[in-house]
């Protein structure tokens, strides 16, 4: 199996993101560099609860509150990767960016040059979560380094 220098690694803390971080610590060689991604999709930016939320301080604390809860649910994800990259002596980096997706992605990997890009296969239908799928499409059209899609866990 090749090992590589340089992984960019787009993942959420989904179990199908969890498939990619195992697959991309397995083929990166001790030193390397894993650079993770985490992208909050532009849905959440109109997500502002329903009928309910009928004036505007509460909208706006119902919005404090959904970004709060984002933030740990990030942070957790991300220090459960940097310790994992830790734990086999890789250099590890982060960046959070809010957006589509395929287009955080091409842009994160054309500034930084990897070997490889790894990313998680969508979930099956019937398995419950939002449906913030990539946009595979238009990432094999324009990334332009190796993309290795880890199989959804059974």
């Amino acid at each position: 199996m090749p090992e590589y220098h340089h992984i960019v690694l787009a993942s959420h803390g989904t179990p199908g993101a969890q498939a990619a971080e195992r697959a991309a610590l397995a083929l990166l060689a001790s030193g390397a560099r894993l650079s993770q991604l985490v992208v909050v999709p532009d849905l959440w930016k109109g997500m502002m609860g329903d009928d309910w939320l009928n004036n505007a301080s509460t909208r706006d604390a119902f919005g404090r509150h959904v970004e709060r809860q984002l933030e740990r649910e990030i942070a957790e994800q991300v220090a459960r990767v940097r310790a994992q990259a830790g734990e086999r002596g890789l250099r590890y980096e982060s960046r959070i960016e809010l957006g589509k997706p395929a287009d955080c992605l091409i842009e994160f990997a054309a500034g930084l040059g990897p070997d490889l890009v790894v990313i998680g296969s969508p979930r099956s239908r019937g398995v419950r979560g939002i449906r913030s799928r990539m946009d595979l499409e238009t990432l094999v059209r324009v990334l332009a380094v190796p993309l290795l899609i880890a199989p959804y866990p059974r």
